[in-house]
């Protein structure tokens, strides 16, 4: 696509951004704090917590209408709890991203399931300090890799949102959970310049976050809008950066959009990201 073509479409794109910035760096206009109340709050919203950054597009935030009743593995935990976007910790339902990923229905995504299994395996909540997970939902359908570089709105907003869940009761940030990468399959050039971008992203979360060793856990693209997911894929696998960690999504099944994980794939994907964190967290061997 030749560049003055394209001018619109980006321009559009920033003007999306912009309008969700808003949306996630400042407080909610009055309307939609009142909305944002039906959100229950927690008796754990002021318990230091385990945090993990959201962050991708529409895989992560995840599309189409939830099942009812929900799987096991999607339904709310007391101590499973949400950053909304009203900055307020509330136990986490699905769809996770209703608040942040406001332009389509969000859906299932993977981190309902990735919670359960932290929960399941690190303790049974009978301990004196039980452990309370936080999660902060980003992701946002449709978006390029380049949208989410720092100074653009995507990328202040979630460390914006990062550093809030922080201050909000404390805890600390276990990883970034990233999803993303089936829009940059559309052009060539974005598709060869994933890896650069997305080496530079981890930099710059670890630098702002002022954490240089926090774990980055990506999905490998399952699919693709354009013609270019495998260039894409090869770039999510030769990440030359310590503590990027890849679990692959590649031959789960799809809506029948063929884009869109179905919610069997975003329960391994969830199961998956689960895995991941504790393998990294359990391992004797020096991180390189």
């Amino acid at each position: 696509m030749k560049t003055a073509a394209r001018r619109p479409l980006l321009l559009c794109a920033l003007a999306a951004a912009a309008a969700l910035s808003f949306l996630l760096v400042a407080p909610p206009p009055p309307l939609l704090s009142s909305l944002l109340l039906v959100f229950p709050s927690s008796p754990y919203a002021g318990s230091p917590k385990l945090l993990f950054l959201l962050a991708g597009q529409s895989n992560m935030a995840g599309r189409g209408i939830p099942p009812s009743p929900l799987p096991p593995p999607f339904r709310p935990h007391p101590r499973v709890l949400r950053l909304a976007a009203s900055r307020r910790w509330v136990v986490a339902a699905p769809p996770l991203h209703a608040d942040i990923d406001t332009h389509k229905a969000c859906g299932l995504g993977p981190a309902m399931p990735f919670a359960h299994r932290l929960l399941q395996d690190q303790d049974d909540g009978s301990g004196e300090h039980p452990l309370v997970l936080g999660l902060v939902p980003c992701a946002v359908g449709g978006t390029r890799i380049w949208m989410w570089a720092k100074g653009e709105p995507l990328y202040e907003a979630a460390v914006a949102r990062a550093r809030a869940a922080l201050a909000a009761g404390g805890g600390t940030l276990g990883a970034v959970l990233w999803f993303q990468g089936e829009s940059d399959t559309i052009e060539l050039d974005d598709a060869t310049a994933y890896g650069g971008r997305m080496e530079r992203l981890v930099n710059d979360l670890r630098a702002d976050l002022g954490i240089p060793d926090l774990l980055v856990i990506q999905v490998g693209l399952a699919s693709g809008e354009g013609n270019y997911t495998d260039i894409v894929r090869e770039a999510q696998k030769n990440i030359k950066l310590p503590n990027v960690v890849l679990v692959d999504a590649i031959g789960l099944p799809l809506k029948d959009d063929q884009l869109h994980l179905s919610t069997e794939a975003q329960l391994q994907v969830g199961e998956m990201l689960g895995q991941a964190y504790l393998k990294y967290n359990s391992s004797t061997e020096p991180r390189q």
